[in-house]
């Protein structure tokens, strides 16, 4: 269902934002907030709400990057910035990585590929689609696909 708006959204972001990439990314981390909503209400609106958290996004992104932009360079230097991770929140990353990849071969291998070339690779979906020798739309598709499989995977192993 919400797939039928990907393309859509990019569109739109992009004729806000100015920047197809930027635009592209911040879809794919709309579609993980939608897929990762705890609520088990439905959706009544998905055009809607998968727009409003796209928006949501851009808006909560340019706060953090003015917010950015007045830090002093004392707070920057400062030693809480360097703080290593406890080693329980080292063991659950690295948990958390190695359930990710076997979520992530689970999958076929063209929907893999794509969703690695993207997400590891920074390739666009253009280049994706030519890198294949497949449709952009079905990259698209590959990596919302990749994207949900490994949110359900990732929610089933944390409920055990």
């Amino acid at each position: 269902m919400l797939e039928n708006y990907y393309r859509e959204l990019v569109c739109f972001l992009n004729a806000k934002l100015g920047n197809r990439q930027v635009a592209e990314d911040v879809v794919h981390d709309a579609y993980l907030r939608v897929l990762e909503r705890s609520s088990d209400t439905p959706i009544k609106q998905p055009r809607a709400f998968l727009y409003r958290t796209a928006l949501n996004l851009v808006i909560d992104d340019h706060r953090r990057n003015a917010l950015r932009q007045v830090e002093s360079l004392e707070v920057l230097g400062s030693e809480e910035r360097y703080v290593s991770p406890s080693p329980l929140n080292s063991l659950d990353h690295g948990q958390r990585i190695d359930m990710l990849q076997r979520a992530l071969a689970e999958l076929p291998q063209l929907c893999r590929e794509s969703f690695l070339l993207r997400k590891i690779e920074g390739l666009t979906h253009p280049q994706i689609a030519e890198h294949l020798g497949i449709s952009k739309a079905m990259v698209e598709k590959h990596i919302v696909n990749a994207m949900k499989h490994c949110r359900v995977r990732m929610r089933q192993w944390d409920a055990h």
